[in-house]
């Protein structure tokens, strides 16, 4: 869609959430992830469309929320920072048995050509309420995202395990912002 769309992406409690909120307080537009929107949803409602219940129908509503969340940005100005988004919600609809991920996007490209990805970090994983899966099912979810990625010709830029402080400015330094 745009290049001022910037994906953040990788594995579960790899520290996306907190690199967005970091981007938003330096006054950037951020589109949370869809998929701890959904559990949030869900668990206050009938519960079916979670990714332990049912994970094609979760996946199907990420897919939905992802796309709505890209409409919603259309004319924003500057950069908008994404935590998650189209592409893991179309791996995730894959994985269950859905669609391809190629069919999902329909020949679409919603973000910039590099894509900003954390890689696995142990020592930060936690399992909650909501993220109920263990840290080996959060690596094989990454190296999907990360094999996707590659196969649709993004450029990964895999993000050290450092303070948030340094990954922001890596990010805005990359992105041509400092």
């Amino acid at each position: 869609m745009t290049n001022s769309f910037i994906l953040l992406t990788g594995c579960s409690c790899g520290g996306k959430s907190t690199l967005l909120e970091a981007l938003r307080k330096r006054g950037f537009e951020t589109v949370q992830e869809p998929g701890r929107r959904i559990v949030s949803e869900e668990t206050a409602g009938n519960g079916h469309a979670l990714p332990w219940v049912n994970l094609r129908s979760f996946a199907l509503r990420a897919v939905e929320m992802a796309k709505s969340d890209l409409t919603s940005v259309l004319n924003a100005e500057g950069l908008v920072f994404f935590d998650r988004g189209l592409i893991d919600a179309a791996v995730a609809l894959e994985h269950s048995g859905g669609q391809t991920v190629k069919e999902t996007l329909d020949g679409s490209r919603p973000y910039a050509k590099k894509v900003f990805v954390v890689p696995p970090w142990k020592e930060l994983f936690a399992k909650d309420a909501e993220r109920r899966h263990d840290f080996s099912t959060a690596v094989q979810e990454y190296d999907r995202i990360n094999r996707t990625l590659d196969d649709l010709g993004y450029t990964i830029r895999e993000l050290p395990q450092a303070p948030v402080s340094e990954r922001t400015n890596t990010i805005l330094h990359e992105c041509g912002v400092l």
